[in-house]
C-alpha cells in the first residue's frame, strides 16, 4: 500500500509557490552569479584578471549595482557561498542590496560533481550531507531559493540508466530537503552540448532524463508548484555538422518538455549551456513563440550569457566599471524581451555573438 505522510503545511506550500512565482514574474529571469572559485578562475583568466576574492567581489558588485532598469528583468540572483557574505565598497551587504530591490536571493548548495564508478566517465553531484543544516542557515541569512546542478553527457553509451537514475534521485532528495526549510529548489539536470549528436538524439535523451527526474520528484513527495526547472535547451552537439534554426531548436525543446514536465511546475528557466549571448536570447525568444501549448512560464537562468560582454568590457579596470554594468543591463533587457517572445536580433551582434562554450563544463 502506498502511503503519503504530509510533509508540508498549507502555509509552507503557499510560501514556496509564491516565491517561485515572484522569481519568474512576467519578463523576469534569473542571474546565475554562483560560479565557484574554480569557475571564476577560468572566467577571469580569459580577460587577464587575477582570481582573488577581491576581484571576484568587484565583478559581482558591477553586476549587482546595475540601475533600476534591471528591476523588471531580473527576478532572482543565485549566489555562491562566498558572495552571500560579501559587501559593496560602501559596506552594504550584497544580500540587502538585492533584496531591497525586490529581487529574490538564491544560493548554490551542491558541492560539485564526482565520478560515478562503473560508468564511462559519468558523474553524480555531492552535497547532501549537512544540506539540511546549511539550508536552515541560508534561510536565516536571506536566501529563499537554491540551485543544485547535475551533469549528464551524450555519447554512444551515455547517459546510462544508472547515470540517469542516480542524478534524478539526488535532485529529488535535494529538492525535498530544501522545501522542508521553506527554500524553493531549482532543479538543474544539465545535458552537456559536447559531442556530434544531432537534434533528434538530444531531444530523445532530454526526454529520458526529465521523465526520470519527475518520477523521482513524485517518489520523494516534492511539491512541484514550489519548484523551478533549469534544463538545457534541446540543441545539437557542438560538433554536429548540421546546423538547426532557432525555430527547430524551439520545437524540439517544447516537445521534450510537453512530454515530460508536469504543468504543475511553476516555471522553466533555461540554462545557456555555452551558447553565445545572442544565441541564448534568440533561442529563448523562439521557444516563447513556439506554436505549441506551453503551460509553464519559460524564462532564463543565465550565467555566462548575461555576464560575458560585461566581463570583457571590465577587464579588471576600475574606469571600465560603468561600461561593464551597461553591457550587463543590455543583456538583461534582451533576455527580458526574449522570455516574452518580443526580442529581435541585437544591433551589436559582434560582441554578444562570441561563443562562450567550454567543453565538459564542470564546477
Amino acid at each position: 500500500m502506498t502511503h503519503h505522510f504530509p510533509t508540508l503545511s498549507e502555509a509552507q506550500k503557499r510560501e514556496l509557490h509564491e516565491t517561485a512565482l515572484r522569481i519568474v514574474s512576467p519578463g523576469k529571469g534569473i542571474l546565475a552569479a554562483d560560479e565557484s572559485v574554480g569557475s571564476m578562475a577560468k572566467r577571469l583568466a580569459q580577460v587577464g584578471v587575477e582570481n582573488t576574492e577581491e576581484n571576484r567581489r568587484q565583478f559581482r558588485q558591477i553586476l549587482f549595482s546595475a540601475d533600476d532598469r534591471i528591476n523588471g528583468c531580473i527576478g532572482g540572483v543565485i549566489f555562491f557561498h562566498e558572495t552571500l557574505y560579501q559587501h559593496t565598497d560602501n559596506g552594504v551587504p550584497f544580500v540587502k542590496m538585492i533584496r531591497d530591490r525586490g529581487i529574490m536571493v538564491g544560493i548554490k548548495v551542491d558541492k560539485g560533481v564526482v565520478p560515478l564508478a562503473g560508468t564511462s566517465g559519468e558523474t553524480t553531484t555531492q552535497g547532501l550531507d549537512g544540506l539540511s543544516e546549511r539550508c536552515a542557515q541560508y534561510k536565516k541569512d536571506g536566501a529563499v531559493f537554491a540551485k543544485w546542478r547535475c551533469v549528464l553527457k551524450i555519447s554512444d553509451v551515455n547517459p546510462s540508466k544508472l547515470g540517469i537514475a542516480e542524478n534524478a534521485n539526488v535532485l529529488a532528495r535535494y529538492s525535498s530537503i530544501c522545501q522542508q526549510h521553506g527554500i524553493v529548489p531549482i532543479i538543474e539536470p544539465e545535458i552537456l552540448p559536447d559531442g556530434d549528436h544531432d537534434l533528434k538524439r538530444s531531444q530523445y535523451i532530454t526526454e529520458k532524463v526529465l521523465s526520470a527526474v519527475y518520477k523521482a520528484m513524485s517518489d520523494h513527495h516534492v511539491y512541484l508548484e514550489g519548484t523551478l526547472l533549469k534544463p538545457n535547451m534541446v540543441t545539437a552537439g557542438h560538433s554536429c555538422p548540421t546546423k538547426y534554426s532557432p525555430e527547430e531548436v524551439a520545437m524540439a525543446t517544447i516537445t521534450a518538455l510537453r512530454r515530460t514536465v508536469p504543468p504543475a511546475v511553476t516555471g522553466v528557466a533555461f540554462l545557456s549551456g555555452g551558447q553565445s549571448e545572442e544565441e541564448a536570447s534568440v533561442h529563448l525568444n523562439a521557444i516563447n513563440n513556439c506554436p505549441l501549448a506551453k503551460p509553464w512560464i519559460l524564462t532564463f537562468s543565465y550565467g555566462r550569457a548575461l555576464q560575458a560582454s560585461a566581463l570583457r568590457a571590465w577587464r579588471g579596470h576600475k574606469e571600465n566599471e560603468k561600461a561593464a554594468t551597461e553591457q550587463f543591463i543590455k543583456r538583461a533587457e534582451a533576455n527580458s524581451l526574449a522570455c516574452q517572445g518580443k526580442y529581435t536580433l541585437g544591433d551589436h551582434y559582434g560582441e554578444a555573438g562570441q561563443h562562450i562554450y567550454g567543453s565538459c563544463h564542470a564546477y
